[in-house]
């Protein structure tokens, strides 16, 4: 069996200024795809993988229209030298803006399917943050996404995706798929699935699995920080029975519309001052700090100097601040050189709008892995360590910190970018601290401005009635 294997993965948020570009991205190409760890998975010895492009990114701003144009007219002429081919999987994620466009992953998915043709069958694997649409779901045959957030299960779910899609080329079965929109759209701050009620309704899905008919229960909490008109939470069921398919995601749906009202917040969380109120008072450490609002994993863009600026006021002592996005700062640092002090201004760098700090700076540490773009420098102001990175990136494994020489469990109080903490980082922070501060992925999820969003939808409208209704993908409505 001949399966190609490509795709585009980042998170957008529309409200950032900042465009991502090439330099962004993450470009696996041919062999170099297949011998990655990411698609480590796809080990079958009857099939043969045929490698596209795979480009990904950390979230962030939309991505220039030039940049994709480029990644997909390499993917789709590396998919027409590919065919016939037997099947296709794409990774994807499904929170992609596009500069001057809507659905992205949309238009990516459908220029596949001209290609390949109707007869091709195309599994895809998303993130739970995605946003799916229905000319996304009308190309698509097979579908999964994650059910965990934090997401520490990637490399499972883009193996239940190519499973399926390897089972049904071995077997000659065309699994279809039943999509139920549901009008709410809450920050994963709020759904963690580590937290009730998303703890629950997550836990249900593999018990959907296992329903004769059904192959795939998928719960897509959406991407709200897109104000765009496919921005929305739904239910997608990859199945072989249509009755079982409609009825499961309608379930779903129906249960994760029933508990909008009842999400909240895993970590002590409010605005920045009362957070740091409460760490000043605590006798544990670390306390771990996550500033939220300019979280670039959320599509945050990473350079704003906010908690950095309110610790300075406080006199703050015994505090490691990573980390903010500066290129200008690195390079004056690599300018200056380890143990030298300067006057440097961090913060501002790619959004005008970002609050920055000016101030004299002892140059602690210097990290370069021979690519300017991904320099590091830790510098050091009192008795304030902060790490200033070249490109956006966050700081959420213990290895990021030891390639430093920093430890996270010695200082007083660790400041991350970040919403919900990181697998690594959440096991000890003591306390677990989450700042409401500004920034293009802001929690104010109320106030965000809503100019293209189908509404209504919660929490945007409060009052209002819903019942949930399943619909097929047109590959699979035939005959209905």
């Amino acid at each position: 069996m001949r399966i190609a294997v490509g795709g585009i993965h980042t998170e957008c948020s529309t409200y950032s200024p900042v465009l991502m570009t090439e330099e962004d991205f993450r470009v696996l190409r041919g062999q170099a795809l297949l011998e990655a760890e990411y698609f480590s998975f796809m080990k079958a010895e009857d099939v043969e993988h045929l490698p596209l492009l795979h480009a990904r990114a950390v979230p962030g701003g939309p991505v220039s229209r030039g940049v994709y144009d480029a990644f997909k007219a390499e993917f789709l002429e590396g998919l027409r030298a590919a065919v016939p081919i037997d099947g296709l999987y794409l990774a994807m994620h499904g929170a992609i803006k596009v500069d001057g466009m809507d659905d992205a992953e949309g238009d990516w998915i459908s220029a596949a399917r001209a290609v390949v043709g109707p007869d091709c069958p195309i599994a895809a694997s998303y993130d739970l943050h995605g946003n799916v649409s229905r000319r996304i779901i009308d190309q698509l045959d097979i579908f999964a996404a994650y059910r965990t957030a934090p997401h520490i299960d990637t490399p499972e779910t883009m193996t239940r995706a190519w499973s399926m899609l390897v089972s049904a080329l071995r077997d000659g079965t065309r699994p279809g798929i039943a999509w139920a929109p549901v009008p709410v759209l809450l920050p994963g701050e709020c759904t963690s699935t580590e937290d009730e009620p998303a703890k629950s309704l997550y836990a249900q899905l593999p018990e959907i699995d296992k329903r004769p008919g059904i192959l795939d229960a998928n719960l897509m909490v959406g991407y709200v920080w897109a104000d765009e008109p496919r921005a929305t939470a739904c239910a997608v069921v990859t199945a072989t029975d249509k009755p079982a398919a409609k009825r499961a995601a309608e379930e779903i749906a129906a249960g994760y519309w029933a508990e909008r009202s009842n999400f909240r917040f895993g970590p002590v969380t409010g605005p920045l001052n009362e957070m740091l109120d409460i760490a000043e008072r605590a006798t544990t450490t670390p306390i771990i700090l996550a500033d939220s609002g300019d979280n670039p994993t959320g599509g945050g863009v990473g350079d704003r100097a906010d908690v950095l600026k309110a610790l300075l006021a406080r006199g703050w002592r015994g505090a490691l601040i990573a980390g903010i996005t500066d290129r200008p700062a690195v390079e004056a640092c690599f300018a200056a050189g380890a143990g030298e002090t300067l006057m440097l201004k961090i913060g501002g760098s790619l959004d005008p709008a970002s609050p920055c700090a000016e101030m004299l700076v002892e140059v602690v540490r210097l990290d370069d892995s021979g690519l300017e773009r991904e320099r590091q420098a830790v510098v050091r102001v009192g008795a304030i360590d902060i790490v200033i990175a070249a490109r956006r990136r966050p700081y959420h494994d213990i290895e990021d910190f030891r390639r430093l020489g920093l430890d996270p469990e010695a200082v007083r109080l660790l400041v991350v970018k970040s919403g919900y903490l990181s697998p690594e980082l959440a096991p000890i922070a003591n306390p677990n601290l989450m700042a409401l501060t500004e920034g293009v992925v802001n929690q104010g999820i109320a106030g965000l401005a809503s100019l293209r969003r189908q509404r209504p939808a919660y929490p945007f409208d409060q009052d209002f009635a819903f019942e949930p209704v399943a619909r097929f993908s047109s590959r699979w409505s035939s005959g209905d």
